[in-house]
């Protein structure tokens, strides 16, 4: 079954760990400056058929900074909640069977995943949603490990039942790994992505629901759709050949930007 559909960024100007993350500048391999999220753009508009791209975003600044490079841009309101909340409003306006996700603080992602996620949806029909996860490299462990150590909210984790459907997800570092498992703790460890295909029916279900308990504690708004009993697909893939961070800090700058240059990504 074929699917129509669009590629989503979200973004908003004001974050407390990260004020204006969206213009941050990514110095890439060529030594020019892009912000953050030309930088999500490109990566979602090398998808195969991601004609369709936006950025939707409530802020004048951002959609400024979109507009000047090229990008297309659908204004939303400053009530939405988080990404998830932005997408459904997105929709709204831009119409199409599936829309994706793409975090606008995760430029790194691999684009190849989108057609499997998309794919995966199409072919478990009880699936509210689809998103996507990576086995960890001893690398990717390593930065999440000192994350945790230092106190700093870094990736966020996810924990799959047998069937591929998501149990938990947490900005904690899941499983637990016993002192004497720790060189094999990336094994079990899964890195959630930034990345999420959803039907236009859930979309539309999610934001017609409160924010539930856990999403709120958690701040991870993909915990609504368990919550509320929707079924979340996942994905697994194995690592790619770069750590695929998320810019959740501004102590990510340069890793992120070390591997723009190694991946010659001007």
């Amino acid at each position: 079954m074929a699917f129509d559909f669009a590629i989503v960024i979200p973004a908003r100007f004001a974050s407390s760990r990260y004020p204006g993350k969206p213009l941050a500048p990514l110095v890439g391999a060529a030594g020019e400056a892009r912000p953050l999220i030309r930088r999500s753009w490109e990566g979602a508009a090398a998808v195969a058929g991601s004609e369709r791209v936006f950025v939707a975003t409530d802020d004048e600044r951002i959609a400024a900074a979109v507009r000047a490079f090229g990008g297309q841009v659908v204004m939303t309101s400053q009530d939405c909640r988080n990404g998830t909340e932005r997408c459904a409003e997105a929709a709204g306006q831009i119409g199409a069977d599936v829309v994706v996700n793409w975090q606008g603080d995760a430029p790194l992602t691999p684009a190849f995943m989108i057609e499997e996620l998309v794919a995966a949806l199409a072919a478990d029909a009880k699936a509210a949603m689809a998103t996507a996860t990576v086995r960890c490299s001893p690398a990717t462990y390593a930065h999440l490990a000192a994350d945790a150590a230092a106190g700093r909210v870094g990736g966020t984790t996810a924990l799959v039942d047998r069937q591929g459907r998501a149990l938990y997800f947490s900005k904690r570092l899941l499983p637990h790994v016993p002192e004497a498992a720790l060189p094999r703790a990336h094994e079990a460890t899964l890195l959630h992505l930034g990345l999420y295909a959803y039907r236009a029916e859930a979309l539309a279900a999610y934001a017609a629901l409160e924010p539930t308990p856990l999403e709120e504690l958690e701040g991870l708004e993909q915990l609504r759709f368990l919550e509320a009993g929707l079924p979340v697909r996942v994905v697994t893939f194995d690592p790619p050949d770069w750590s695929p961070i998320e810019l959740n800090n501004p102590e990510d700058v340069p890793v992120i930007e070390a591997i723009l240059k190694e991946r010659e990504i001007v």
